[in-house]
């Protein structure tokens, strides 16, 4: 692997994120705070990939469920680090077993009983993502703000103002 190819995006992540977060002071600490999953969760996820698909020649499919989970959980926690959205997206470690187990089924036999739980499990993760997220916008637009309790003056005062017509 060239090795521009594998530093080249690292160099672009690290002067998108300094640039983003030009208030704060960068230093080692840093880097490890905001980038613990990419130096050691997501290359631990590779490596079961890399040994999976090059060092047992196709053989040792078991190494793909852990390979999937932490590659899985690296990002998710990657994403949480860089945007402080760990509310939502702790539904993603559900989502990593999926893909762990969708890795066997895909690799492996094709065991249509692994199909069981990976469904569960996407469907539990990513109605949770959907809740969670309306959840936090619905939030933030309304956040400290009168608009829902103008909202419901206006429309109690419509119900009463149209029932009272209706009734003379």
């Amino acid at each position: 692997m060239n090795r521009s190819a594998f530093l080249g995006p690292i160099l672009i992540i690290l002067g998108i994120f300094m640039f983003l977060k030009g208030d704060s002071t960068f230093n080692t600490g840093t880097i490890f705070e905001y980038f613990w999953p990419t130096l050691f969760v997501i290359p631990v996820g590779i490596f079961f990939h890399w040994l999976y698909f090059f060092i047992l020649q196709r053989r040792g499919v078991g190494v793909l469920v852990p390979g999937g989970i932490l590659l899985t959980t690296g990002i998710i926690c990657q994403i949480s680090m860089l945007f402080h959205i760990w509310h939502l997206m702790w539904p993603g470690f559900m989502l990593a077993v999926a893909v762990g187990l969708f890795e066997l089924y895909w690799f492996g036999g094709r065991n249509k009983w692994l199909l069981i739980p990976i469904n569960i499990l996407t469907v539990m993760s990513l109605l949770f993502f959907v809740i969670f997220s309306i959840g936090s916008i619905f939030g933030s637009f309304f956040h400290n703000q009168p608009i829902i309790a103008i909202i419901l003056i206006i429309a109690g005062g419509l119900m009463m103002f149209t029932r009272s017509r209706k009734s003379m």
